[in-house]
Parts: structure tokens; sequence; C-alpha cells
């Protein structure tokens, strides 16, 4: 029988390895991230800008490299001295999943952890007139095609996050109210997990325009300054994304960012929420596709394709249509207003316009940056920019993949060390992808 460790020293030990092990967890979450924000790397490189000493980013390294996170690179050129190999996030390993359900689409995206885009896929759908289970259901039947192509590629999903346009408990994975879709108290992440086969990965649950404004503040790199953003996405709902000191502003419980539904007309149009007169009903899509075309026009049926209305949109706005630019007009004196409400309170360094706006944002734009130097008190409109996403309408599933990929950088030990996946019988499958 072996012999125990006893005495006064025994608990030091213990809390001894405790402390190595979760140093060692946070050493690769910093050579991981690293990578990922800035770039391949030589070892020596790496560690003379994250301050490790080199033996121990050599030791991080070729772990991070055995549990799939990093791969061998070329060699780095333009180095001082002896060049070395750079090591760069591995984009075959793994993937992060992020799916999207809005009024007119179901969207899914899968995105390398180097943030590159592996599969997307839209489908149009009136999702506002389905039943929650059938939506739901068509969501994860289009998430388990997209993880079917990755795995067979032997590539391995590390999670999912859903983005859903309302009220939602990442606690507990309801949705309790999405006025749009007619969703309360939707218990969705069990919804789509059940029809995924359970995976292993985690499922979480977002608002659509938290996990845009994400994606936005990713897609500015690693460069950029701005600490203070507000995102507005368009569609026939209006969220909102806001970014206060580099940080998402989410509020006690979660439910910040609901600016669509800020009441700007006591006797106006009644709105999903069950008021009236909110700021979507004025601003949202289908405030400016009712004022743009008849109820028979191609541009107001939900079947087809939102970029490919909006696109008819503004070919007949560039052309002078008169009815289209006076939708447009109306639009922008309710967007500039409201807009300029929210300058004031936040003074965001850039107001970025997303979804149907930055389609149409060769008109929205001029109109915002005159208007606002009127509607904001602080001089020179508190000095916001006024920008257009680049994102479209992947910039909530963008945003989802990114949250799901996070926690891999946080704790890289979540990645397996690697064994070679049998493209015959391919494991881990949807039903188990990090087991």
């Amino acid at each position: 029988m072996g012999s125990k460790t006893t005495g006064p020293g025994a608990g030091l030990a213990t809390a001894s390895t405790a402390d190595q092990v979760a140093v060692r967890r946070h050493n690769l979450a910093v050579v991981a991230t690293h990578l990922r924000r800035h770039g391949a790397r030589s070892r020596a490189r790496i560690a003379a800008e994250t301050g490790l000493n080199k033996a121990t980013v050599s030791s991080l390294v070729a772990e991070l490299c055995t549990r799939g996170l990093l791969m061998e690179g070329e060699v780095e050129r333009g180095a001082v001295g002896r060049p070395g190999r750079v090591v760069e996030i591995d984009t075959a390993s793994y993937c992060a999943l992020g799916a999207e359900v809005n009024i007119d689409y179901v969207s899914v995206l899968a995105m390398d952890l180097g943030g590159g885009v592996v599969e997307e896929r839209r489908v149009p759908m009136d999702t506002a007139t389905m039943a929650p289970d059938v939506v739901q259901a068509r969501m994860a039947e289009t998430t388990a095609e997209i993880i079917d192509r990755v795995v067979a590629r032997g590539t391995r999903p590390v999670g999912l996050t859903l983005a859903v346009p309302g009220l939602s408990d990442e606690s507990t994975g309801q949705v309790h109210d999405a006025p749009n879709l007619g969703w309360r108290d939707q218990p969705v992440v069990e919804a789509v997990r059940r029809r995924l086969g359970h995976p292993d990965f985690p499922i979480h649950l977002d608002n659509e325009a938290n996990l845009a404004a994400l994606a936005e503040l990713d897609d500015r790199g690693p460069d950029s300054s701005v600490q203070h953003l507000l995102l507005l996405t368009g569609a026939v709902g209006v969220g909102g994304g806001v970014v206060c000191g580099g940080q998402l502003l989410r509020g006690a419980r979660g439910f910040a960012g609901e600016l669509g539904h800020v009441q700007v007309d006591r006797d106006g149009e009644p709105c999903p929420c069950g008021r009236r007169g909110c700021w979507e009903t004025v601003v949202g899509l289908k405030a400016l596709l009712r004022l743009a075309a008849d109820a028979d026009d191609e541009v107001r049926d939900p079947a087809v394709d939102l970029e490919r209305r909006l696109e008819a949109v503004r070919r007949r706005a560039a052309a002078g249509d008169e009815r289209t630019l006076g939708a447009i007009d109306e639009v922008g004196r309710w967007l500039v207003s409201g807009c300029g409400n929210l300058v004031n309170v936040f003074n965001p360094e850039v107001l970025v316009l997303g979804g149907y706006f930055a389609v149409l944002g060769e008109w929205f734009v001029p109109q915002l940056r005159e208007g606002l130097r009127a509607h904001v008190f602080a001089p020179d409109a508190g000095g916001v920019e006024v920008e257009l996403s680049g994102l479209g309408f992947s910039a909530a599933v963008r945003g989802g993949a990114l949250r799901a990929a996070q926690a891999v950088f946080d704790d890289p030990t979540l990645a397996p060390v690697r064994e070679p996946i049998d493209l015959d019988h391919p494991t881990p499958d949807r039903t188990g992808a990090l087991a």
C-alpha cells in the first residue's frame, strides 16, 4: 500500500499544484488570444510581445499545437538574426457556430478560429407567421446541415450561439419576449439542443443586436482605438448594441439595448410589443417598405430573399424614383430624431448603421451627419462619426460564432489533445463535438 502525504505541508502542496495549473491555463489563453488578435508570430516574437519567457512560450505553443488550436507556419520574414518558424491559429481543426432567427430568415454561419467564414447559409422564411417550434426546427435543421459539412472535412465544432431579436436569458436558455416573432417564454436552447441530438458542445443564447455589436468591434481589428460605439441594426425590428469603455453594455439583467421599443409617438402605429408608436414602427424595414411600395410588390414579399428585395429598393432610389426617395426621407427624419437622443445619452465615438440602414446608407448617412448637429446638445454632435457596417446581415451570426469561440480562447484546455479523425466514421459529430 502506498503512503499518503500528511502533515501541515500537504494542503500547501495541493494548493500549489492547483495554482500552477491555473497559471498555465491562463498563459495558454494569453498566447492563443494574442495570435488570434495579431496574426502569425515566431515564438521569440510572442515572448517579446506577451512578456512570457521563451522557454515557457515554446512549451505553451507545443501544447496548443497538440490541442489543435495552433499550427506551424512559414519561416518568419524580415526577422533580425536567425529566422524562426511562425505559429498561427489552426483554421482547420475547429470551428464555431452562430445561428440567427429573424423576421424574414433563418441564418447559420460556421467560422474557423482564425475568424474566416467556413460555411454560411440563409433561408428566407416568414418566421412571424409560423409557429415557434416550426421555426426552431428549421434553425436546428439548417445548423445540422452546416455541422455535417464541416465535420466531413475533419473540423470539430466548439460551440454554438443562437441569436434572437428579443429579450433573452442566457442562464435559462429562454427567450422571454420577441414581439416581432410572436415568441414568449420559449425554451429555445433546449429545443435546438434536443433537435441536434444533445451535442456535447455548449449552446448559448443572446440578443442579435448584442452579437452584431461584438462582431463590429472584432471587425475593426486589434489596432482600433474605439471604446465607445453604438450599433443600430435595421430590419423589421430595430436593435441596438451599446459599447462603453470597450465593453458591451448589457444592463442589470442583460436586457439593455432594446432601442427599437423606445416610444416616440404615443398616438402612432401599433407595435407588436403591444404598445403604440415605438421607434421601430417608424424606422423599421416594414415602415420603409409600406411607404415605398404597394402590398403586392415583390419588395414586400417575405418569401423573397431579403438582400434581393433591398437591392431592388436601392436600385429604385438610385434611379430617382420619387416614392422610394420619399420613403427614405421620411424614415431618415425619424432616424435622425431617435439617434440624436441616443447620442445625447451615450456620447459614442462611432454610430454604426447595420442591416438595411447600411444597404441604404448613401441616403441615410448624409441625413444623419447633418441632422445630428441640430439634435445633439453637445458641440459638433459630441464628436460622433457615422459609419456603415461592412458585415451586412451576417453580423449577428458572426458575433454568435465569435462568442462561441471565445470559450476556447479563454480556456484552451477545453480543446482535447487531438486524435486523427477517421472520415469514414467521423467522430465526434454534432452529437459529440468536444468529447
